[in-house]
């Protein structure tokens, strides 16, 4: 087993919540995943957030101001927050590190909830406990909130090796963590020739987007007279969404560097002797940034909480949950923010699996839990979701996309998309205006 530290916050007075005791853990001096750890504190519900991301931070912050004695615990594998929005723009130097990592102690000890940096490895959801590396945690209810993984087995199977290949050198750090700095390292030290990104079919994570990546990356290349182009295998028929913003970025700006391939399904991949084959063709790579299919979190998986399609009985991918109150099928319990939920329409399927959306749904179950602790009718809410991308640097210019949601008289959600195709230094403004205030809201800064 490898050693991990403690991580623990002493949660300190929130706004507008009650002072909670600090928490005194002492590590045992052999860590026993069968002990039970982090006693409770007070006598209000409490409440596990397994993932300290956008939705989990957020609700972590929410749920302490609108329950002012609950027990409030986030359980986080990685040290340090990473944000997936506005990362394409860490890539590339247009924001330092210190904007897009940020301490999660501070947020922490402001709002007064408790932080362990651990490991979920499982779940007794009868017994209502949570398995980590260092013990065992109970709980009353139960959100999960740990973003999504990488389905590599799509591609590979259950070879291993060629998946840690991949891994290790081809990674799009769409899980924010130690790939991050990878990525960034392998786009500075792209001296040219054929760079290949692949696209998750959807449902996948965004931002950071894929378009707008291709985009900064390309900026790079002109800026620093690079010998190289891009290649996008997508597997959809068109750009989407904002087709015609990102269709005219790539035909006026990036040109001779983007080439954009639509109905590019993955069906084969060469890790060792870079070659990659599509339903659109095939081709040799020199460099790659390669995104396989996105699915819902290890945790869901590790929870029993994935769902079935009900026409093939197969696995969705995505947790089953309730489509307007956000809770499991079957377990009430239990919670789902951000982008491991699972479908919520008909009519468009997920909603955007981005930090907007994993901020305003961690809002929305804070609210659904607190109506349930004091005894209330719950009243389902609608989140709506704004994106901005950037694709140009000089000027700095940006397009973005808006959805808004409303139930129709059979209680269908639908979703409207306003696609700002018109590239804007305008959009830039708001772009960072709204991560500031997105930062201030659940991280405390």
């Amino acid at each position: 087993m490898k050693r991990r530290n403690f991580l623990i916050s002493p949660p300190a007075l929130a706004l507008g919540a009650a002072a909670v005791p600090a928490l005194a853990l002492a590590a045992p001096a052999i860590i026993s995943p069968q002990a039970r750890i982090l006693p409770r504190q007070g006598k209000g519900p409490r409440i596990v957030i397994c993932g300290g991301g956008w939705g989990g931070l957020t609700a972590a912050r929410y749920l302490r101001e609108l329950i002012p004695n609950a027990d409030v615990v986030v359980l986080e594998r990685n040290p340090s927050f990473w944000s997936g929005p506005m990362s394409n723009k860490w890539l590339v130097d247009i924001v330092g590190t210190d904007f897009v990592q940020h301490d999660m102690l501070r947020p922490a000890n402001r709002y007064g909830y408790q932080l362990l940096q651990t490991e979920v490895t499982g779940f007794e959801r009868a017994q209502k406990l949570v398995r980590t590396t260092h013990g065992l945690v109970e709980y009353d209810y139960l959100i999960l909130s740990g973003g999504i993984r990488d389905a590599w087995d799509a591609w590979f199977g259950d070879d291993q090796r060629a998946i840690e290949h991949t891994r290790r050198h081809y990674a799009s750090a769409y899980i924010p963590n130690q790939q991050m700095f990878g990525l960034k390292q392998r786009v500075k030290d792209f001296k040219g020739g054929t760079l290949v990104m692949t696209l998750p079919p959807p449902p996948h994570r965004c931002p950071p987007s894929p378009y707008e990546r291709a985009c900064l990356i390309a900026s790079h290349i002109k800026k620093n007279k690079i010998p190289g182009k891009i290649v996008i295998l997508d597997p959809k028929p068109k750009i989407a969404p904002i087709g015609m913003g990102y269709k005219q970025a790539f035909e006026e700006l990036y040109a001779d560097v983007i080439t954009h391939v639509p109905n590019a399904r993955v069906q084969e991949v060469d890790p060792f002797n870079k070659k990659i084959k599509t339903t659109a063709g095939e081709l040799k790579f020199d460099e790659a940034i390669f995104m396989p299919p996105h699915q819902a979190a290890d945790m869901v998986w590790h929870a029993g909480l994935i769902g079935k399609d009900a026409a093939t009985g197969k696995p969705t991918g995505w947790a089953d949950m309730h489509p307007r109150l956000f809770h499991a099928h079957g377990d009430d319990s239990v919670y789902f923010v951000g982008d491991l939920m699972g479908a919520i329409s008909p009519q468009f399927g997920h909603y955007p699996k981005s930090g907007h959306v994993a901020n305003y749904i961690g809002r929305i179950v804070a609210k659904y839990i607190a109506q349930r602790v004091a005894g209330q009718e719950v009243k389902p809410l609608l989140p709506d979701n704004l994106c901005y991308m950037m694709v140009n640097t000089e000027p700095q210019e940006e397009i973005s996309v808006k959805f808004e949601y409303e139930v129709d008289p059979s209680g269908k959600v639908l979703q409207t998309q306003i696609d700002m195709d018109v590239r804007s230094p305008d959009l830039v403004k708001e772009d960072f205006a709204w991560a500031r205030g997105m930062f201030s809201d659940f991280l405390a800064i």
